[in-house]
């Protein structure tokens, strides 16, 4: 590659807000200039590279191999630049950059969004963007700083800080035990109508008990079935308040009707795999101050968390 051909530091940040963006308008807008400037400049990198980056369509766009390695390099580069800028200013106590955060959709309103408002007062030269997805986006991504998820992830080049413990339970409405019993074994679990959601990675319609007592304590897989079924968890939980069924929910987004009697637990006396909640985040964003004081406002607000 020439001294002509090669890539421009500057366009490592245009091409990042591009391809972010999903659109030139998006892009655009993004970055307080016209679609058509955001098109001739794309259109001159392409031509000084030699290749197309980006395949356009009338709505939409999307990258092509060349232009997801550029992406690629992109954000790893901008991500050390501002990583150094941090550094540099940690010392003065003052973090500012963009902060990128990811959370589940209930969890993330209910628990991730109120610390996001307290950080920001607290460093308020901080930009804090929290994107909410129904799953968690795959940990080889670079589109996020942080992601508050569910258990811990397998990659060892990950950091995972543990937030908190987090159990999931088995639950119904007073009004559905009254009127279908309530079930004495995982056993009974088939024969009641039992509320599906359908998340991450976990087997559907499959519910894994384990007696909380007993040296030689055997998990039970058992399959249920239900006629609803959906993949928002807040959904399914008013469902189970409305006396349709059991649902298998994490104790944080139960816990509240569990005090106030609207529904009960169901099988105490057996336990489901625990879905810890956890910070994940690159090892290489341990330089950013930014991040790691989110972390710490994460963990210290939920240091009670499942107490």
């Amino acid at each position: 590659m020439t001294a002509n051909s090669a890539i421009q530091p500057a366009e490592l940040g245009f091409f990042a807000a591009l391809a972010g963006a999903g659109s030139l308008s998006a892009a655009a807008r993004d970055l307080g200039i016209t679609t058509a400037a955001v098109s001739k400049r794309l259109a001159q990198m392409e031509a000084r590279i030699g290749m197309p980056l980006v395949v356009r369509t009338t709505r939409r766009m999307s990258l092509t191999p060349e232009g997801e390695v550029v992406l690629e390099h992109a954000r790893r580069i901008l991500g050390e630049i501002d990583d150094l800028g941090q550094l540099l200013t940690s010392a003065k106590g003052r973090p500012s950059g963009l902060l990128r955060v990811n959370a589940t959709l209930g969890f993330g309103r209910m628990h991730v969004a109120p610390v996001i408002a307290a950080y920001s007062r607290a460093y308020p030269d901080v930009d804090v963007q929290l994107q909410l997805s129904a799953d968690p986006p795959p940990l080889s991504e670079d589109a996020f700083d942080v992601c508050v998820r569910f258990g811990e992830p397998p990659d060892a080049r990950i950091v995972a800080r543990l937030l908190a413990p987090n159990r999931r339970l088995l639950c119904a409405a007073p009004k559905y035990l009254r009127d279908h019993g309530a079930p004495q074994s995982p056993a009974d679990l088939p024969r009641h109508n039992c509320i599906g959601i359908r998340q991450g990675s976990d087997a559907y319609g499959v519910w894994r008990l384990t007696p909380v007592k007993g040296a030689k304590a055997r998990t039970e897989s058992v399959h249920v079935r239900g006629n609803l079924t959906t993949n928002d968890g807040e959904i399914a939980v008013n469902w189970a308040l409305e006396g349709h069924g059991i649902v298998l929910r994490a104790e944080w987004d139960v816990e509240r009707y569990l005090r106030s009697g609207r529904l009960v637990q169901v099988l105490p006396q057996y336990a489901t795999p625990e879905a810890n909640i956890y910070a994940v985040y690159q090892q290489r964003h341990q330089l950013s101050s930014r991040i790691r004081l989110f972390v710490d406002f994460l963990a210290a607000k939920f240091a009670a968390f499942g107490r």
